[in-house]
C-alpha cells in the first residue's frame, strides 16, 4: 500500500495526474490539506482495480469531474474531493463505483441534479455547500439502503419531501438551507435510527408530525425558519435522548404540552414564534439547559420564582418584540451564577435593578462546556445585540462571548455599584430606562467591556473619568440623560467616541462638545430698558432741583447785599434766637 499523505503535506503544484497513470497498483492516495491546483484530468488514465481510498481534499482543484471517474475507479470505495473549486455536474458514471462506501463533495462549486443511478452500498453521502438542483431522486431514496448520513444542506434543491422512502439505516439527515415546501409528509417516517435531523431554512408548512416522536435515538432536531404552526405533538415526551431542539421562527404555541419530556434538554430555541401566557411551567423540569431562547414571543407576567432551577443555563434570552414580562426582576435570577449572556430587554420589567447581578460569572470564568452535536453540521446558534448592532453566535464562539441587556423597561432607581464587579463582561446595555444617580466610578473596573450603553435615562453627575481605562471599550454612549460637568480626557478609546455619545445633556462640557468648560468673562451688566427710562428720570430731577436751589440762594444773598435794612434785620435775628453763630 502507498500513502503519499505524510509525504505531501506542503505541496505546491499542478494535481500530479501522472502519480496514478504510472502506479496502477496503488490502494491508498491522499494529498489533503495541500495547495494543489489545476484540473484533475483522467481522461488518459487506465483502470485502477486496486485504488480503494482517494483524497484530495482541501485543495485548490478546479474544472470539472472527468465523465469517466466511475469507470476508472470501478473498485474504489472512499472518494474525498471536499473543500475544493469543482464545477460541473456529478457525473452519472459514480453509479459504477459499486463498491463505493463514502462520497464526499462538500464546499465546490458542484451544479445540476443529483444523480440517479446511485451506489447501493454507500454508507455516507456528503453534498452540502454547493448550488445542487432538481428534487430528491427516488432511485436515492429508495436503492441506497444502506446510506446512513445523507448530507445536502445549503444548496437549491426544491420540491415536495418524498412520499416513501428505504432509508431504514439512515443515523442523520441534514436538508437544510434550500428551497423544500409543503408539508413534512411521512417519506421518512420509517428512519426510527435517525440521531440528528435538520430541515430547518426551507419553506416547509403544516403541522409538526406526530411520528417524529417515533424517533427514540433523535438527539438533535433542527425545524426553524419555516412556516410550521400549531401545537408541539404530545408524542415528543417520548425523546428521552433529545438534547437539541430549535423551533426558531415558525407559528409555533401557544404553550409547551406539560408532558413534555425536557430532562437531558440542553439547548431549546423557541425564539420569534407564537408562544402566549405565563413562561411555561414545565420547563422547570429542563435542569440540563445550557440555553434557553424564549425571546420574540408573546409571553407575559412575571419572571417565575423556579428561574433559579436551570442551575446551568449559560444563556438566557426573554427579550422582547414580542413579549410582555412584566414586575420586578426576581433576586432568584441572581442564583443562575453560570450565566454568560443574559437579554431581558424590551419588556416591562420595573424596580430597581437587583444588586445581586454580580453573582453571576458573565464570562469571568469561561468552562470548557461540549457543545457538539450528534453529528456534523449540527450546532447552536443565537442573536444578541453588541455594538449596536446584532450579531450572530454560534457552537463554541458563542460561549466565549458575555453581556447582559435589561434595555427598554421600566426600571428605576439608581445603577447598583456592585455591577462594576462584573470584570468580564463584554456588552452591557441599560438604555431606554428610568434610571437616575450617578454613574458608578466602580464602571472603571469593567476591563473587558467593548459595548456599554446607559443612553435615555435620567443619570445626572459627571462621567467618571477613571474610565478612560477602559481600553477595551468601542462603543459608549450616556446620551439623553442629566449629565453635567467636565467629560473625560480624549485618551486611548475616549479619544474615538463622536457627540453623538453625549448628546441631551446640556451641562456637559469639553470636547468633542462644542461647549467649553473654561469660565467666560462677563460682560458689564445692561439694565432692562424700565429701569434704564426710570434711572433717567431720577437724575434730570437732581439736577433740575439742584439749580434752582443755587439761584435761590444766590438770589437771597445779593438782595440782602444791597438792602441794609433787611441785612440788619436779620442779624438782629441771628443774634436773639441762634446766638452760637454771632462771630
Amino acid at each position: 500500500m502507498w500513502d503519499f499523505n505524510s509525504l505531501t503535506h506542503n505541496l505546491h503544484t499542478t494535481v500530479p495526474t501522472w502519480l496514478l497513470a504510472n502506479n496502477t497498483k496503488l490502494e491508498y492516495l491522499s494529498f489533503e490539506n495541500n495547495s494543489l491546483t489545476g484540473v484533475l484530468d483522467l481522461r488518459s488514465n487506465p483502470k485502477h482495480y486496486h485504488i480503494l481510498v482517494l483524497d484530495f481534499s482541501l485543495n485548490c482543484i478546479h474544472g470539472e469531474l472527468s465523465p469517466g471517474i466511475g469507470s476508472i475507479f470501478p473498485m474504489l470505495e472512499v472518494l474525498n474531493l471536499s473543500r475544493n473549486a469543482l464545477q460541473g455536474n456529478i457525473p452519472s458514471s459514480m453509479g459504477d463505483m459499486k463498491r463505493l462506501v463514502s462520497l464526499d463533495l462538500p464546499n465546490n462549486n458542484l451544479s445540476g441534479e443529483l444523480p440517479e443511478p446511485m451506489m447501493k452500498r454507500l454508507v455516507s453521502l456528503d453534498l452540502p455547500n454547493n448550488n445542487l438542483s432538481g428534487e430528491l431522486p427516488e432511485p436515492m431514496m429508495m436503492g441506497c439502503i444502506s446510506l446512513e448520513v445523507l448530507r445536502l444542506s445549503n444548496n437549491i434543491l426544491h420540491g415536495v419531501f418524498p412520499t416513501k422512502s428505504n432509508l431504514i439505516r439512515l443515523l442523520s439527515l441534514s436538508l437544510d438551507d434550500n428551497y423544500f415546501s409543503g408539508e413534512i409528509s411521512r417519506g421518512f417516517s420509517n428512519c426510527s435510527r435517525l440521531v440528528l435531523l435538520d430541515i430547518s431554512n426551507n419553506s416547509l408548512r403544516g403541522q409538526i408530525p406526530d411520528w417524529i416522536g417515533e424517533f427514540s435515538s433523535l438527539t438533535t432536531l433542527s425545524l426553524s425558519s419555516n412556516c410550521l404552526e400549531g401545537a408541539v405533538p404530545t408524542s415528543f415526551y417520548k425523546l428521552n435522548e433529545l438534547s437539541f431542539l430549535d423551533f426558531y421562527h415558525n407559528k409555533i404555541g401557544p404553550t409547551l404540552p406539560p408532558c413534555a419530556n425536557l430532562s437531558n434538554k440542553k439547548f431549546l430555541n423557541l425564539q420569534s414564534n407564537e408562544f402566549t401566557g405565563p413562561i411555561p411551567h414545565v420547563l422547570s423540569e429542563a435542569t440540563s439547559l445550557v440555553t434557553l431562547n424564549l425571546g420574540d414571543n408573546k409571553l407575559s407576567g412575571p419572571i417565575p420564582l423556579w428561574i433559579h432551577l436551570l442551575s446551568e443555563s449559560r444563556v438566557l434570552l426573554l427579550n422582547g418584540n414580542g413579549n410582555q414580562l412584566e414586575d420586578s426582576i426576581p433576586l432568584h435570577l441572581c442564583q443562575l451564577k453560570s450565566i454568560s449572556i443574559m437579554d431581558l430587554s424590551h419588556n416591562h420589567f420595573s424596580g430597581n435593578i437587583p444588586s445581586c447581578l454580580d453573582n453571576i460569572t458573565f464570562g469571568r470564568e469561561v468552562q470548557d462546556i461540549d457543545v457538539g452535536l450528534a453529528s456534523p453540521g449540527g450546532s447552536e446558534e443565537i442573536e444578541f445585540v453588541r455594538k449596536s448592532r446584532s450579531e450572530s453566535y454560534k457552537g463554541k464562539l458563542l460561549y466565549f462571548m458575555s453581556g447582559l441587556d435589561l434595555s427598554g423597561n421600566k426600571l428605576t432607581g439608581p445603577i447598583p455599584p456592585e455591577m462594576g464587579n462584573l470584570s468580564g463582561i463584554h456588552t452591557l446595555n441599560l438604555s431606554y430606562n428610568q434610571l437616575t444617580g450617578s454613574i458608578p466610578e466602580t464602571f472603571s473596573n469593567l476591563q473587558e467591556i467593548e459595548s456599554l450603553d446607559l443612553s435615555h435615562n435620567m443619570l445626572i453627575g459627571q462621567i467618571p473619568p477613571q474610565m478612560i481605562e477602559l481600553y477595551s471599550l468601542a462603543v459608549f454612549t450616556v446620551a439623553y440623560n442629566n449629565l453635567s460637568g467636565k467629560l473625560p480626557e480624549r485618551k486611548a478609546q475616549f479619544g474615538t467616541f463622536e457627540k453623538s455619545s453625549y448628546e441631551g445633556n446640556p451641562l456637559l462640557c469639553g470636547l468633542p462638545l462644542n461647549q467649553s468648560c473654561s469660565p467666560a468673562r462677563e460682560p458689564p451688566a445692561t439694565p432692562p430698558a424700565n429701569e434704564e427710562k426710570e434711572y433717567s428720570w431720577e437724575v434730570s430731577f437732581l439736577w433740575s432741583f439742584g439749580g434752582s436751589f443755587g439761584m435761590a440762594f444766590l438770589g437771597i444773598v445779593t438782595f440782602l447785599y444791597l438792602n441794609s435794612y433787611f441785612r440788619e434785620l436779620l442779624f438782629y435775628f441771628i443774634a436773639k434766637h441762634a446766638p452760637f453763630l454771632r462771630v
